[in-house]
This record gives C-alpha cells, structure tokens and sequence, in this order.
C-alpha cells in the first residue's frame, strides 16, 4: 500500500482496473476528503487505544486480520481460485490468540496447523472418489496467505506484551506512517526516476529516498522518546521499516496486477479495502519485532 493504516494521505500506485477518478480525486483516482477523514479517524482511534487501553490491540489486530484475509480470499475465489477459507481464517485466529500465551511459539505452530489442516481440507475438497482440479496452485497460494496475513499479523501483536508494548507498537506504526507521507510528498515535488514501473508505475526512487529520510528520523524520535530505547535503534529499525514497508506495498501491487483489481476491498472510504491500508505494516511488524528483540 503506498499509506499506512493511520493516515493515508494519497494512493500513489496506478495500473489496476479503474472506471477513473471521482470529482474530488486525487492524483491517483482517490477520493482525497473521504480518505483524510476516515484516515484521522482510524488514527485517533488507534492512539487511544494504546495509550489507554493497550491490550485491545489484540481485538483489533484480530478483526483487521480476519477481514483481510477474507477480502483477499474473495478476490482469490472470483479469479478462479479455490481457497480453502475456514481453516485459513479459523487459523489465523490462532496464531494471533495463542500469541498470548504462548508468544512466538504460539504463532508459529498455529502457523504449521493451519498450513496442515488446509492442505488435507484442499485434497478432500472434492470428496475421496474425485481428484482435486490446480491442487498444487491452490495449496501453494494458501500457504502464502497464511504466512502473508496472519502469521505477519500476530508479530504486531507479539510486540503489545512487554511492559513498553505500547510504545513498541507506536515504533511500528509510526515510522511507516511517515514513511508513506515522506515518500508521497518527495514523489510528488521531485519524483522523475520510477523504481519498478512495471508493478507500480508511480513510485519513484526519489520518492524512497523521502520515505527514508522520514522513517528513519521518527523511528529514531520513537525509539528514543517513546521506548527510551538508545536512539541508534531506530536508524536500523527506520531503514527496516521502510525496505519492508515498500516491499508490502509492491506485493501487494503485483497480487492485484495478477488479479486485475484495483483495490482488496470497499470498507474504508478512499482507501479501499482493509488489506489494501495493512500490506506495509505486515511484513514491518516482522521487522520491528526482530529488530526489537535483537537490539533493544
């Protein structure tokens, strides 16, 4: 995604199906008011929560999880793949909930019984006298949603538990936050050299190069006031978050390329669907988890 789930200033990725920009579009064909409000709102909402409430951030990872998966799953399913969604999304409920109290090794056996139970659920999907049609396409994509969306998912959730958890989450969110607003603004003003045109024509490598300079100095800001972690953390953390955050957003847009959509979903006004606002916090929250153990 090219912004976060707090604030989403503007889409910067085209190629995918569109019927055009409405009136109040912005570049990219957003709905730019429609996309500010509900970004505020999602934002606002989520301070509050890990200021004054942290372990809802559990509930919250859980349902956002549970929603993208299913859009994903349907826009699988109407391009012609058989997903086996039941045991995809009862899975990726564990792995986020036994993270609680089993930490990382919760997640990742979760992880292993979701993968096994889909793959026995694909090869009797079509009962014992009847070989599954794309048995291997199917199973193989299935594993990558379960480690692409859940098991992704249930890092962020592993970083609310440590007396900080609050913080390190604000770690995670933030420095991607202002990675996506750095990136656009840089992109916008300077951005003449595209980094990988073929997938997201609009990304430019001036563009990253704003998103770097801003990650990094608010990773570091987070680190050091917000976890009173040593400020150096946050330089490798910041260039995590932006390397995996662009790398999010650049699967993200070649899945949909392949599936020829624009957006995952239609639930949050100008930004799409709930996956389309998630995809660079998914694989940040891997990295801001190990950076975090490892460093801090």
């Amino acid at each position: 995604m090219t912004t976060s789930a707090i604030v989403h200033v503007a889409e910067t990725e085209t190629g995918q199906t569109s019927d055009g920009p409405s009136p109040k579009a912005s570049r990219a064909g957003r709905n730019l008011p429609a996309a500010i409000a509900v970004g505020v709102l999602l934002g606002a909402s989520l301070i509050a929560i890990l200021l004054f409430a942290p372990y809802v951030w559990i509930p919250v990872v859980a349902v956002a999880i549970a929603i993208a998966t299913h859009e994903v799953v349907r826009r699988l399913r109407d391009g012609g793949y058989s997903i086996p969604v039941l045991p995809l999304l009862i899975g990726g409920q564990a792995m986020i909930w036994l993270t609680w109290p089993f930490g990382a090794a919760g997640a990742l056996g979760a992880f292993g019984g979701t993968v096994l139970v889909c793959l026995v659920w694909r090869l009797l999907s079509q009962g014992f006298k009847t070989a599954p049609q794309n048995y291997l396409r199917d199973v193989a994509v299935t594993v990558f949603l379960a480690a692409w969306i859940p098991l992704c998912g249930a890092f962020g959730v592993l970083l609310i538990y440590p007396d900080d958890g609050w913080a390190r989450v604000f770690c995670l969110l933030l420095p991607v936050v202002f990675s996506d607003i750095g990136g656009y603004t840089a992109g916008v003003l300077f951005g003449k050299h595209t980094m990988v045109p073929a997938i997201s024509p609009k990304k430019s490598w001036e563009g990253f190069a704003g998103s770097l300079v801003c990650g990094t100095a608010v990773a570091v800001f987070a680190v050091a006031v917000l976890a009173d972690k040593p400020a150096w953390v946050g330089i490798p953390l910041g260039i995590m978050l932006v390397i995996t955050g662009t790398l999010g957003d650049l699967v993200e847009s070649q899945v949909k390329r392949d599936l020829g959509i624009k957006d995952m979903g239609t639930l949050l006004p100008g930004h799409g669907g709930i996956m389309d606002r998630i995809d660079s916090i998914l694989p940040s929250a891997v990295a801001t988890w190990i950076v975090l153990s490892l460093l801090a």
